[in-house]
């Protein structure tokens, strides 16, 4: 595994709220507002782009865990930007402090965890599914 990856790097994300990423078009809610799904994935997003420059070649990370709280509703047209800091190593587990931000304030904060796994390793398994 790589040396670098270390507690206190961090990455982030962002996107402009639109009708596709709203509560309504997941249909996670009835409201156009950004939707707790949304951003989820903006900040699983964040934590990849902030180990990605760090893993060995052939590695990536899978999400496994997820505790957010969703604080603040969003309209549509405004921009959200999500930051994920790794917190702790522990092997290949990777855990991450997440926070999303609109134009104005906070929306919302929770931990993230995620794997180290070797990519070709883990997909042979996934299609042997089949």
């Amino acid at each position: 595994m790589n040396n670098e990856l270390k507690p206190g790097i961090a990455g982030e994300a962002s996107v402009r709220v639109t009708e596709r990423n709203t509560a309504m078009a997941y249909g996670s809610g009835l409201l156009p507002v950004f939707s707790t799904p949304a951003m989820i994935a903006l900040m699983e997003e964040a934590a990849v782009a902030c180990t990605e420059q760090y893993l060995e070649e052939g590695y990536s990370t899978v999400g496994t865990a997820l505790n957010v709280r969703h604080l603040a509703a969003t309209p549509v047209g405004m921009g959200v930007r999500a930051r994920a800091e790794l917190t702790e190593v522990a092997g290949r587990k990777l855990t991450f402090q997440v926070e999303a931000f609109d134009d104005r304030e906070k929306i919302g904060e929770g931990t993230h965890e995620r794997f180290m796994i070797l990519a070709d390793k883990f997909m042979s398994r996934v299609q042997a599914k089949r």
